[in-house]
């Protein structure tokens, strides 16, 4: 038997009629004529080489074919209906999920973490899995195992859909008795000993040295090396967390987002100063598999994301 040549209606007409036990009566429940409904029957008796309904006294009675399909229908019907129910509201204060996120330290600890904090009552069976850009790669973000990749992109697949978060100008982090918090200009921020972070993208970054051309370092580097300029870089890291433990004590400079150095606010020993120069801001995006683009969880992340990330402050 070719599924391909049956109406599958037959299979709801057949559940109505055993119930029923009358054609007259299962036509009115389907809004069939009788005659119609009588037609199906004689298909349903070809289809399945078998009376399923005798007339007795008792009226149109199951046969024993029928009665053994009847459980196997409801089933089938039942997992038809599921399958063509168009998705349900999400509801973020009663559905149980894991949302799977990858980003850097940067945007995790400026905007995820605020985010995660302020939903933990709210919602209080959705769950996060924060996963950093070496965890995962590309067939990952496209098999939709992913649900969003938070970063800044230097290259993106056409198939992905994406969302801009924010542009975040950039601002020097050093030590309140630093020699450049004496004097905030180009020779002093050159002359001094400078923390390199970067961390773009997904997948493993290859190491970086001073000997590199600058160009290829990141975006500070990039706009030194329109003035035919280097800094001294003494730290190389890919955790902007780390920023604070190196400044406790040292003249370093780290040159970073200002959402980021916002964190330290209140930190007296830490302070926040211009750079000396142009730097193009940088861009921080959400990116996404178009598998997932019609899920209806996955709309209110994004949606609620999107809305947060409007309340963190860059000054």
């Amino acid at each position: 038997m070719n599924i391909r040549n049956i109406d599958l209606n037959l299979l709801v007409y057949l559940n109505v009629l055993i119930e029923e036990g009358s054609v007259s009566k299962a036509a009115n429940k389907v809004a069939l004529t009788q005659p119609a409904m009588s037609n199906a029957l004689s298909r349903l008796r070809v289809l399945f080489d078998d009376p399923l309904l005798v007339r007795t006294a008792q009226g149109m009675t199951p046969t024993e074919k029928a009665i053994k399909l009847k459980p196997e229908i409801v089933i089938f019907l039942s997992m038809a209906e599921q399958i063509t129910q168009p998705d349900k509201d999400f509801s973020p204060e009663h559905s149980q999920i894991t949302f799977r996120i990858m980003t850097n330290d940067y945007v995790e600890a400026t905007l995820l973490a605020p985010f995660i904090t302020s939903l933990l009552k709210k919602a209080p069976q959705i769950n996060f899995d924060i996963l950093t850009p070496g965890d995962i790669d590309l067939q990952d973000m496209e098999k939709g195992l992913i649900d969003l990749a938070i970063n800044r992109f230097t290259f993106l697949p056409k198939s992905f859909h994406q969302s801009r978060v924010w542009s975040d100008n950039f601002c020097c982090l050093t030590h309140k008795d630093s020699m450049y918090n004496n004097k905030t200009d180009f020779d002093t921020y050159l002359d001094s000993e400078h923390i390199w972070i970067n961390r773009s993208g997904w997948g493993a970054e290859s190491a970086v040295t001073n000997k590199s051309g600058s160009h290829k370092l990141g975006w500070v580097d990039e706009a030194l090396w329109q003035f035919d300029k280097t800094r001294n870089i003494r730290v190389f890291t890919r955790h902007y967390m780390l920023t604070p433990l190196l400044l406790a004590q040292s003249d370093l400079i780290a040159t970073i987002p200002r959402r980021h150095a916002m964190l330290y606010k209140d930190n007296i020993n830490l302070v926040s100063l211009k750079v000396p120069f142009q730097i193009v801001p940088i861009e921080i995006k959400m990116i996404w598999s178009p598998l997932l683009h019609h899920s209806k969880a996955h709309q209110w992340l994004r949606r609620s994301l999107a809305e947060f990330s409007k309340t963190i402050k860059d000054r």
